[in-house]
């Protein structure tokens, strides 16, 4: 009888946690009667609160803190160019660190950020006109009147540019929606 007691006491028990985990359940006492177990997830469903909030991506894409992957922003309109930035030279801007190669191009930055983050915070702009995320290669990179558009790989880059005025315009459709999409694509590979 005791061995059954320890038996019904261990299977209420993993019950038990099945409904901290946002399931419900009921628990069997020990005379064999059913007995309700409190939901903490019942009045609102914490779970799906934490995976909603997973799926929402940051404003600015950002590889180890870093915005482009550490390159500069500026180096892109005044060198036509992927540079690195350098840690003697960065700034934190709307929630990433922005690195720079020089202290002129740290200052231009600081004096007007809009004239040089890339549009879509630094996503992927093929992606975001897909509606989702994915992070970029500072290496697949256009300006197109005035504004910088990064890529995910140099082979997204050219199919980006298959057809570039479409492809902004579902971006500039889907932006900032595609920050809740539930999809991300990241690359893993530094610069």
């Amino acid at each position: 009888m005791r061995i059954q007691y320890l038996a019904a006491v261990a299977i209420a028990s993993l019950l038990s946690l099945g409904a901290v985990a946002c399931g419900t359940t009921t628990a069997v006492n020990p005379n064999g009667a059913s007995q309700a177990v409190v939901d903490p997830c019942a009045a609102a469903n914490p779970c799906a609160a934490a995976q909603a909030d997973a799926a929402v991506q940051s404003e600015v894409y950002s590889y180890d803190g870093l915005a482009i992957r550490g390159a500069d922003p500026v180096a892109y309109f005044t060198e036509g160019k992927a540079v690195k930035g350098s840690a003697d030279y960065e700034t934190t801007w709307n929630g990433a660190t922005w690195r720079f190669s020089s202290a002129e191009h740290l200052s231009a930055f600081t004096a007007d950020p809009s004239a040089y983050v890339p549009q879509y915070g630094g996503y992927c702009a093929k992606a975001v006109s897909g509606g989702y995320t994915a992070s970029i290669d500072p290496e697949a990179w256009s300006i197109v009147d005035g504004k910088l558009y990064l890529n995910y790989s140099p082979g997204v880059q050219k199919q980006w540019q298959e057809d570039v005025a479409s492809n902004i315009a579902k971006g500039d459709q889907n932006w900032p929606g595609a920050l809740s999409s539930g999809k991300f694509k990241e690359s893993g590979q530094g610069w």
